[in-house]
């Protein structure tokens, strides 16, 4: 992502425009990951657990999009869950019509069930496939998502292989540059990234990355771009070593709004909703959007500044009733 396409009209980020939009379609989905931040119970509002939460289907859940999509005026869309193959007939539906939009939209699934070969041929649609590690580790972790299961139903499709590291990959060297090989050999698979675990305040669980194992990745991940298919831009890894002190000062968190599963509830402070230990995010969106902040207009102005300015101006219009 370009700083053209994040900020393609200064006019509507000064009125406090958000021109990102994340929707959770569904509260459904088959897999019990361990560490999946969308179903810890500090991830919504109210403490209401995401598999609690009413959703839509058919009909109201397309309308109810289009209805968010004409609210937020968003350029970028990423469809997650729960699992969006779980809707897969409404997206069926939904997706052409953000073609027809010019609506970029990212899908993020397990491929757990079959992609339909329609989506294909949509222009504006990136599939980014979930794949947690090498498949022992992967298939324990994400069944029934397995990778028989993956590399079956992405035939035809070109994707984005998204792993995130844990604590857990990292028992043996050379481990995330299998994973890199592997999937670098396929002919579905255009990019490969890498995310790094983002835990919740109070969480010390097994998934947790030490600040050693933080910098150590970060130094394979720069090695792994010798793979022409591994796309971690230097501003990224830079990003994970310097990440936002708060989700304030998080451009992603401040260009997102974040729907949930309802279409009604917002996830706040950012995706991972919660308390999020910022200290540590690895979130490879907010880790590129850093560096986009600390760009400095005219060589004068960063566009943090920009971006706060932004926040401050659309929260009064909200009050005023504006927004």
């Amino acid at each position: 992502m370009t700083k053209a396409d994040v900020f393609p009209a200064w006019g509507r980020i000064l009125s406090g425009h958000r021109p990102l939009l994340s929707l959770e379609i569904t509260r459904e989905c088959p897999l019990r990951c361990p560490g999946c931040y969308a179903y810890e119970l500090g991830h919504l509002p109210n403490q209401v657990p995401l598999r609690e939460l009413s959703d839509l289907r058919g009909d109201g859940l397309v309308n109810g999009v289009l209805a968010l999509v004409r609210r937020f005026r968003p350029i970028h869309i990423s469809i997650v869950g729960g699992e969006p193959l779980v809707r897969y007939r409404e997206l069926d539906v939904l997706l052409p019509k953000l073609a027809a939009m010019r609506i970029e939209v990212q899908l993020v699934t397990s491929a757990v069930r079959p992609i339909p070969m329609a989506w294909a041929d949509l222009p504006n649609l990136h599939l980014a496939v979930s794949i947690d590690g090498l498949q022992p580790e992967h298939d324990r972790r994400r069944s029934p998502a397995t990778y028989a299961r993956i590399l079956e139903n992405i035939s035809g499709h070109r994707i984005v292989v998204h792993c995130t590291v844990t604590r857990k990959l990292l028992f043996r060297p050379d481990y995330l540059r299998d994973f890199a090989s592997f999937w670098s050999e396929r002919q579905e698979v255009r990019k490969i990234w890498f995310s790094l675990f983002t835990p919740q305040e109070g969480d010390y669980s097994e998934e947790r990355l030490t600040s050693k194992d933080r910098s150590d990745v970060v130094a394979e991940l720069s090695r792994l771009r010798a793979f022409p298919k591994v796309d971690m831009p230097e501003v990224v890894l830079d990003g994970y070593l310097h990440p936002p002190e708060s989700p304030r000062q998080c451009a992603f968190a401040q260009l997102t709004t974040c729907i949930s599963a309802d279409l009604a509830t917002r996830i706040t402070p950012g995706q991972f909703g919660g308390r999020p230990v910022c200290s540590e995010c690895g979130c490879m969106a907010s880790a590129g959007l850093a560096a986009i902040a600390k760009y400095k207009l005219g060589g004068l102005i960063p566009v943090s500044s920009i971006l706060s300015l932004s926040r401050r101006t659309g929260e009064h219009l909200a009050q005023m009733g504006f927004v």
